[in-house]
């Protein structure tokens, strides 16, 4: 799950899109230019960010790693980008995977391993919180935070052109050809050269950021393409219950593979990929069922109700 193409990707597909939908979100505030229209908004993002932060802290006590706990630090920060152009979103994005790169190189001369690969259990003082959510974490802002900002930035250019999205899938491509031709001959600098995420290399958030961004304007495409076919309806439906079918899936496994050992954990890639597919056609029928009754899924529903 750490090497190559597709490791690790998903999740900052995730964060792009999270982008995004930041600037979907805020759009109509920023565009009016009115201060109070917007300061609702920062605070609106802000209180949705710490709802999540908290929710993450007490969800990684069973799923250890959640991202949600690392939306929330990302929603904090996207209350005071919202409004910037595209060009300065871009250029935090690029601070803060060079401050990663950085960071890692001087370690290579420091003892500061606790700082940026310990790990307190169940992240419980404040400053385990601010150093899980920063530095050392699985998705944390340096330099996650790139691929937020890239999301925002994509958000600002909506909606995409036929032509825009050729070139930011070849740009991607290019990205992901690089990154992958540079990994292993930067022999100046052993944490540079590597794609591994935990090494907070220069090269990972390359690759990282292009296979994101493909996999953005793939995605959109065949979206656009197939709007009124009913499978990209049932997943727009299922869109409007990820939080929901994220928490359930944490249920679902810790019932089949921890509680009931009704899997095996390390059976195989194919076990794995079966049990994902089986839970994840269960779920976009769930949430098809679920709306029905309710327009959104029930995690959705109380986010909304403690953070509007």
């Amino acid at each position: 799950p750490w090497t190559g193409p597709l490791s690790t990707r998903f999740a900052a597909t995730f964060v792009t899109v999270a982008g995004i939908g930041v600037v979907l979100l805020t759009r109509r505030a920023t565009a009016s230019g009115d201060r109070a229209a917007i300061a609702a908004q920062r605070w609106r993002l802000a209180r949705r960010g710490l709802l999540l932060f908290a929710f993450g802290y007490f969800l990684d006590w069973v799923w250890q790693g959640t991202i949600l706990f690392f939306y929330g630090a990302y929603f904090v920060v996207g209350a005071f980008l919202f409004t910037l152009r595209a060009r300065w979103l871009l250029a935090i994005g690029a601070a803060a995977a060079l401050a990663a790169a950085a960071l890692q190189w001087w370690a290579l001369g420091h003892d500061i391993d606790d700082v940026l690969y310990g790990y307190s259990e169940f992240s419980q003082s404040p400053t385990d919180l601010l150093l899980d959510a920063t530095v050392r974490g699985t998705h944390p802002l340096l330099p996650w935070l790139v691929f937020f900002c890239i999301g925002m930035a994509l958000g600002k250019t909506l909606p995409w052109r036929s032509e825009l999205k050729v070139y930011l899938a070849f740009g991607g491509t290019l990205a992901v050809l690089l990154g992958y031709g540079l990994s292993g001959r930067l022999w100046w600098h052993p944490d540079l050269q590597t794609t591994h995420p935990f090494d907070r290399g220069v090269l990972y958030v390359l690759t990282t950021v292009g296979t994101s961004v493909l996999a953005v304007m793939l995605i959109s495409s065949i979206a656009e393409r197939t709007k009124a076919g009913a499978t990209t309806q049932a997943l727009a439906v299922a869109g409007r219950t990820t939080l929901s079918l994220y928490v359930l899936h944490v249920l679902i496994f810790r019932l089949l593979v921890d509680w009931l050992g009704w899997v095996e954990p390390g059976s195989g890639l194919v076990t794995a990929l079966l049990f994902a597919g089986f839970f994840w056609v269960a779920a976009v029928m769930l949430a098809n069922v679920w709306s029905w009754w309710r327009p959104l899924g029930p995690a959705e529903w109380l986010y909304r109700r403690l953070s509007d």
